[in-house]
């Protein structure tokens, strides 16, 4: 016996570490002071034009979206998705990314599979502006089934203490603007498969007409990065909190960043939902409440700011290109029970030339 016997290939996870060094390599900005391969990624941050740095990390995954890239067959897509997911984490509290660690483990290593997973990681630092540090891969026969991998990622980013987001400014008064997503993201995927393909009897190669794709290109829609949009918002100071929608929805999201006596009235008629949530809830029959705690339901990003300030801050975002950014609602005072959302319709003054940013 010896080690390929017993299902470990090291000279293909060898080629697989060749492989990420160029992809690597790619990414690798200033601060970056190793190469991949070493037993740690060495990062010189930039500090200057900082009074008190501070460091901001986040963890997150894909989650069950794996099942449908295993099925199409195509690998490079959740890469991009798990960086983009977790820039989104820290950009809340205003962190700028500055390296990504990633965490790829499967059953029997696929040289191409995995490089085209990391190729896609790869690209969303890139797009992100931050360097591919190091990372994991791990063969684990018998543990992951053939054809099979998980994914994780890490990402440390860097934010003034004096410049931190974190909601406590919010005040009765103040608006809620959406930021529209580019579909499920990365949440919701297994009460979504469990109806497109358990109930409807779908794969990932059905085209649908409603949807006016396939289901497969449907479902792998990159998770939207926020950050070139948002961070010149944040940069004109009128930004008090933000909210990445992810599991939870809107409905569990929005009240992490409210103060204890704040809530969030939001007007689902404010905002054109993407057709995957209308489908999902007639086929699936899932009820109202659920579809807003399961999905983004349109909406991936919530940022928060003064109503004087609405203007100014949806025509930064428009001229960032957040075209479909909207006034989606506003802050209330919480009668009872601490922060939550209510859905229900929403009057502002101005409406008309909020809407349209100008």
């Amino acid at each position: 016996m010896d080690y390929r016997a017993s299902g470990v290939d090291i000279d293909a996870g060898m080629e697989v570490v060749e492989r990420v060094k160029r992809l690597a390599k790619s990414t690798f900005t200033d601060g970056v002071l190793s190469d991949i391969g070493a037993f740690g990624g060495l990062f010189r941050p930039e500090l200057s034009g900082m009074s008190e740095p501070v460091l901001v990390a986040s963890a997150d995954g894909v989650g069950t979206k794996l099942a449908v890239a295993f099925a199409a067959g195509v690998h490079t897509t959740v890469g991009v998705d798990l960086v983009n997911h977790c820039v989104n984490d820290i950009l809340v509290q205003g962190a700028r990314p500055v390296f990504f660690l990633d965490y790829l483990a499967t059953g029997r290593l696929s040289p191409d599979v995995s490089a085209s997973v990391i190729e896609g990681i790869a690209t969303g630092c890139r797009q992100n502006g931050c360097a591919l540090l190091g990372g994991e891969t791990a063969e684990m026969p018998g543990f992951y089934a053939d054809g099979q991998y998980d994914l994780a990622g890490f990402v440390v980013g860097l934010v003034d203490r004096p410049r931190i987001i974190d909601g406590r400014s919010i005040v009765p008064g103040d608006v809620l603007i959406g930021l529209p997503s580019s579909g499920l993201h990365t949440n919701g995927y297994s009460l979504a498969r469990s109806i497109l393909f358990d109930k409807l009897g779908l794969r990932v190669d059905s085209a649908v007409e409603a949807l006016d794709c396939t289901v497969g290109e449907e479902l792998l829609r990159t998770h939207r990065s926020y950050q070139s949009a948002v961070r010149p918002v944040i940069e004109t100071g009128r930004v008090k909190g933000i909210a990445h929608i992810t599991g939870g929805g809107l409905t569990d999201n929005v009240p992490r960043v409210l103060p204890g006596a704040c809530a969030a009235a939001i007007d689902p008629e404010r905002w054109t939902r993407p057709v995957i949530f209308d489908f999902l809830r007639d086929q699936g029959e899932v009820p109202l409440a659920d579809m807003y705690r399961t999905f983004n339901m349109g909406i991936g990003l919530v940022v928060v700011c003064a109503r004087e300030d609405a203007h100014r801050v949806l025509s930064k975002l428009v001229t960032c290109g957040e075209i479909g950014a909207a006034l989606i609602g506003e802050i209330r005072e919480a009668v009872a029970g601490g922060p939550r959302v209510e859905y229900a319709r929403v009057e502002l003054p101005g409406d008309a030339q909020l809407a349209c940013g100008t």
